[in-house]
């Protein structure tokens, strides 16, 4: 499939979040793309109302006019305009509002930001009630093969509970067929077409280009070279519960300042934090979040993984494939309902469940194996948050390397469904 898209070419790529863009730019002053650098915001802005004038700050010449005079360069603008990279004025946000005020039109502005702008600070409530955030992902695989991406759907209507299956799968030991050059690369759009060594080299060249240019848009940061030491670091541990105590530890920094680069990566989309889910009547719960990554082929990158470890480094990819499928998962959200929410449980029993889906009181959870077996106890940590949730308890899903979609349970309701549902969907 990279092929085909290398050959379309990525300006008529479809991204499954655009409806979401259509439905906001009906009735919303200011719109505002957000995501990492590098996931298409621009191509996606730019694609829309051919008649709207497109900005970038990344031009160094508007980047120092707008820094200047805030308030003057948004009123010598059209009365439609897309601003990219807005995040590198945030005085702009203040200028936007005194504008859409005095003239409040749907659509006025469509804004795009590598940074979270709702998490900078004094910024969160500058636009409330006239801006609507949306949240472009890197590539997901279900875009990269041009499919509708229905995995979450299917699984939160109930469609697999009644799933037609077979009995074939792959053997233990065996590659898998394509989900490994799959998590290893990511989702990054510019990947499309490179091989193995180049991918790795585009790695690099992006971090290093986030590290020395967009850390100083978001934070005072003392020395950026903190901030690299500190994702290559996490990039290791990426899967894990994140212990600020031993982070601080192994990086020789105080415990403000690592809690303070977390939020600078978190800020910049390149880590997510996800956090425990629990229960009120839930006991002997680890509270610490887990950290990802957010892209697997980044988070491989950083770590050294490459295609001849998967056999003997299995536990290494499955922290890396979870990431993965995390964020599969949540950009899936994005287009399906952005009301779910995502957690991870443990308890002090060691039971867990990679992801937890919450929607009001409704529980759904996900499990994730690197491998193209099942064995009797898959699915342990699903029937511990079944018995917790009881009757809030709606279903979880085993996601394996195999080819079927099996039942494992029925009380408590628990599918297996295989991974390549993520592209073949």
């Amino acid at each position: 499939m990279d092929g085909r898209l290398t050959e379309l070419g990525m300006d008529i790529l479809p991204r499954s979040i655009q409806p979401a863009i259509d439905a906001a730019m009906l009735d919303t002053p200011v719109v505002c793309l957000l995501g990492p650098r590098q996931c298409g915001k621009s191509t996606l802005a730019k694609s829309q109302d051919p008649d709207r004038l497109y900005r970038t700050l990344d031009d160094d010449n508007l980047l120092a006019i707008a820094r200047a005079d805030p308030q003057g360069f948004i009123d010598r603008l059209p009365l439609k305009v897309t601003l990219d990279e807005v995040q590198r004025v945030p005085r702009l946000l203040l200028a936007i509002k005194r504008s859409v005020d005095a003239q409040r039109l749907p659509g006025r502005f469509l804004l795009t930001g590598s940074a979270n702008l709702l998490q900078l600070p004094d910024l969160a409530d500058s636009l409330a009630g006239r801006m609507e955030c949306i949240y472009l992902h890197p590539l997901s695989e279900s875009e990269r093969d041009l499919r509708e991406g229905t995995l979450l759907r299917d699984f939160i209507d109930g469609t697999y509970a009644d799933a037609t299956i077979s009995t074939s799968l792959r053997d233990e030991g065996v590659l898998p067929s394509s989900l490994l050059g799959r998590v290893i690369r990511g989702g990054y759009p510019g990947l499309i077409g490179r091989s193995f060594q180049r991918t790795r080299q585009w790695h690099r060249q992006y971090l290093r280009a986030i590290i020395e240019r967009d850390v100083h848009d978001v934070a005072q940061v003392r020395d950026s070279h903190e901030i690299l030491r500190m994702i290559q670091l996490l990039a290791h541990q990426t899967g894990g519960l994140l212990n600020h105590s031993a982070l601080a530890v192994d990086l020789g920094l105080d415990r403000q300042t690592v809690d303070r680069y977390l939020g600078v990566l978190e800020r910049l989309f390149l880590i997510r934090r996800l956090p425990s889910w629990h229960k009120n009547s839930a006991k002997r719960l680890v509270k610490a979040p887990k950290l990802h990554l957010v892209d697997s082929g980044l988070a491989a990158s950083l770590s050294g993984l490459k295609a001849d470890d998967w056999n003997h480094r299995r536990e290494k990819f499955g922290h890396v494939l979870e990431g993965f499928v995390v964020q599969q998962l949540i950009a899936q959200a994005g287009w399906t309902d952005p009301d779910l929410s995502f957690w991870h449980y443990r308890d002090k029993d060691q039971v867990e469940v990679d992801l937890v889906i919450t929607r009001g009181r409704d529980v759904w959870g996900v499990e994730v194996k690197a491998s193209a077996t099942l064995k009797a106890d898959d699915g342990k940590g699903l029937r511990r948050l079944a018995a917790i949730c009881g009757k809030d308890y709606r279903g979880g899903l085993v996601l394996y390397d195999g080819s079927d979609v099996l039942p494992l349970s029925r009380e408590p309701l628990i599918t297996a469904v295989p991974l390549e549902h993520f592209w073949k969907k």
